[in-house]
C-alpha cells in the first residue's frame, strides 16, 4: 500500500525538528568521511593531487593527470629514452596546503621506486614536510623514510613534529628519484583543509640539467640545491634534471620557451657526451629560449666536479656572446667556485655527486646571483 506523501513529509520534518535527522554522522552516509586508523589516530584522508591542495613542479600536467615532468607528447624522436623514463621521477615537485589539524599522515603508492647504493633512500624515495616558521621562512619538520617493502606496498606513516594550535601552510617535498602514483594526506576529522598561502614569487624557477640538478645524492628531497634556492626566495620550482640524460635536445628548449618563468637555470654540462656535443648544443639551446623570452633572466653553470676548462669555456662563450649582443639578463657561474673552501673532497659522495654539504655550498654560491636575476626580471 502506498504511503501518504504528506505523512512522509511530516515525519521527516518532525525528525529534523527533533535534531535526529541532521545529527546523524555524515560518515554513515558518505564512506569517504569515515576515519581511517593510523596507529591510534583517527584520520580523514584526502587526495593530495586535487584541490584544495596545490601541486607544483609539473607545468604540463592537467588536472587529474599523472605526476610527469615533461610534455606528454614528447617521444624518442625528440628526446632520449632516459628523459622519458626519468620524467616520472618527482624531483622538484611539491604539494602545498593549509590546515589546523594537530597531526598529519601520508598514504602513498609509488609509480617507480629507486633504491641506490650511493644515495639514501630518504632522498631517493622519501617525503619531506615543512611549514612556515616564526621568522616567516620554511621550517623543516620531518622526513618520511620508506622501507624497501614500499616498492610494492602502500606507504602509510604519520608526520612527526607537527605543531598544534593554529592554521598553517605546509609543504610536502616529493621524492627525487622515485615516481608517485597516488598521494593522500590525512588530517584529524573535523579539521580545516584550505588552499595554501601564496608564495612570494608566483612564477616558477626552472632548472635544466643532470643528475646533480635532479638531486643526486641529497639525503632528503628538500636538500637539493635547486630546492634550497627556491625555498630561500619562496618561489615554485620546475626541476628538469635528468640523470645522464640532459643532452641539450632542442625539443625541451622549445617546450621550456613556452612557459612563463621567473628565472631559467641551465646546468647540463655533465650530460653532454663530449665537449664537441656541448659546443654544438649549448648556444642553440639558450637561443631557443631567449628568442621567445627576451626579458627572461637566464643563469648558466658549468659543472662543479671533474672540472673541464674546455667545457667551462664553451658555456662562458655562450654567455659572452649574449652580452656582446646586448643581453643584460644573462649570468655565468664557474662551477669551480661552487664548492668553495670545503672542495670536492668534502662536498661529494663519489667525487661527482654532491652530498648535503655540497648542495648547501652550491646553494650559497648561486643564491646572490639568483636574487640579482629575480630583481632584474621584475
Amino acid at each position: 500500500m502506498k504511503r501518504n506523501h504528506a505523512a512522509v513529509c511530516a515525519g521527516i520534518l518532525a525528525l529534523a525538528a527533533a535534531g535526529t535527522l541532521f545529527a546523524q554522522d555524515i560518515s554513515e552516509i558518505d564512506k569517504n568521511f569515515r576515519p581511517a586508523k593510523v596507529g591510534n589516530l583517527a584520520v580523514n584522508y584526502f587526495n593530495a593531487l586535487k584541490q584544495p591542495f596545490e601541486v607544483t613542479g609539473f607545468p604540463w600536467r592537467k588536472d587529474g593527470g599523472p605526476l610527469y615532468r615533461i610534455p606528454g607528447n614528447l617521444t624518442e624522436k625528440e628526446v632520449n629514452r632516459g628523459v622519458l623514463i626519468l620524467a616520472w621521477h618527482t624531483s622538484g615537485g611539491t604539494v602545498r596546503f593549509k590546515t589546523d589539524s594537530p597531526y598529519l599522515t601520508i598514504r602513498a603508492d609509488y609509480q617507480r621506486f629507486s633504491d641506490m647504493n650511493h644515495m639514501p633512500r630518504s632522498g631517493s624515495a622519501g617525503f619531506d614536510l615543512y611549514t612556515v616558521g616564526d621568522d616567516g621562512g620554511e621550517l623543516y619538520l620531518t622526513t618520511i623514510q620508506p622501507g624497501p617493502e614500499n616498492r610494492k606496498k602502500t606507504l602509510e606513516r604519520r608526520f612527526v613534529n607537527v605543531p598544534r594550535g593554529k592554521l598553517r601552510t605546509y609543504t610536502v617535498y616529493l621524492p627525487l628519484y622515485s615516481g608517485v602514483k597516488n598521494l593522500e594526506i590525512g588530517v584529524k576529522p573535523g579539521s580545516k583543509l584550505l588552499p595554501p598561502d601564496p608564495q612570494k614569487i608566483s612564477r616558477p624557477i626552472l632548472f635544466y640539467g643532470s643528475s646533480i640538478t635532479q638531486g643526486g645524492c641529497a639525503s632528503r628531497p628538500a636538500n637539493n640545491y635547486t630546492t634550497m634556492l627556491c625555498r630561500a626566495v619562496d618561489a615554485p620550482q620546475i626541476n628538469l634534471g635528468f640523470s645522464g640524460s640532459a643532452k641539450g635536445e632542442i625539443a625541451l628548449a622549445e617546450a621550456i620557451a613556452k612557459l612563463d618563468l621567473a628565472v631559467f637555470v641551465m646546468d647540463y654540462d655533465y650530460n653532454a657526451p663530449s665537449a664537441e656535443h656541448l659546443e654544438k648544443t649549448h648556444e642553440p639551446f639558450f637561443q631557443a629560449v631567449r628568442k621567445a623570452n627576451p626579458d627572461l633572466p637566464i643563469i648558466m653553470l658549468s659543472k662543479c666536479s671533474w672540472i673541464s676548462p674546455r667545457r667551462r669555456d664553451i658555456i662562458r662563450k655562450t654567455y659572452e656572446n649574449a652580452r656582446k649582443a646586448g643581453d643584460k639578463k644573462v649570468w655565468f657561474i664557474d662551477g669551480n667556485e661552487l664548492f668553495g673552501d670545503p672542495g670536492q673532497n668534502m662536498c661529494t659522495v663519489d667525487h661527482c655527486h654532491p652530498n648535503d654539504l655540497g648542495f648547501y655550498m652550491m646553494h650559497r654560491r648561486v643564491l646572490p646571483v639568483l636574487k640579482e636575476a629575480l630583481a632584474a626580471g621584475k
